[in-house]
């Protein structure tokens, strides 16, 4: 029999088994967030495409996202597979909606790190046409709230925010 501590150790798990995820947020403004979905594909494509060269400036570097190129079936295809990330808890992405869900206004992301300092990596972003908005002002005061209320989370990292998108991407993976 090995000696325990040849073991390799276990990291926690990212969320508790029993937690379950919120499935519609209300925001002060009348707008709420939902987990996003596959069928979101034709709002999520208006409101991606119409921003695309600040959503690149933002994401562009980090995760290669939104390419210049992307069709409305690769983004059906990336909304079903954060639409399945989210149902096992593996990672977050919450669709920001006027009250009739006629258009998606932005984005939250909600995921898990292998960086160190945080157990999760949060940011978000809204259309061009909503920076310095009423709209944009209550999200980014809404977001750090609720994540601290609501989600069983102890050091969660606002990247874009407490940190430049060029810091989060020089810290080294663990």
């Amino acid at each position: 029999m090995s000696d325990s501590s040849e073991l390799p150790e276990l990291s926690p798990p990212w969320l508790p088994d029993d937690w379950e995820h919120p499935r519609h947020v209300s925001l002060p403004t009348g707008h709420h967030l939902r987990p996003i979905r596959a069928d979101d594909t034709d709002l999520d494509m208006d409101a991606v495409m119409s921003s695309r060269a600040r959503l690149w400036s933002i994401y562009g570097e980090a995760w290669g996202w939104p390419p210049a190129t992307m069709t409305s079936e690769q983004d059906r295809g990336d909304l079903q597979r954060h639409a399945d990330e989210i149902e096992t808890h593996e990672s977050f992405n919450f669709a920001l909606f006027d009250g009739n869900e006629t258009e998606l206004i932005g984005c939250v992301y909600i995921d898990p790190t292998d960086k160190p300092g945080a157990d999760a990596d949060i940011s978000w972003w809204v259309r061009d046409e909503y920076v310095g908005s009423e709209v944009e002002a209550a999200l980014n005061a809404f977001v750090p709230t609720w994540i601290a209320t609501g989600w069983p989370l102890t050091a969660p990292r606002y990247v874009g925010r407490d940190l430049s998108w060029a810091e989060w991407i020089a810290i080294p993976s663990e």
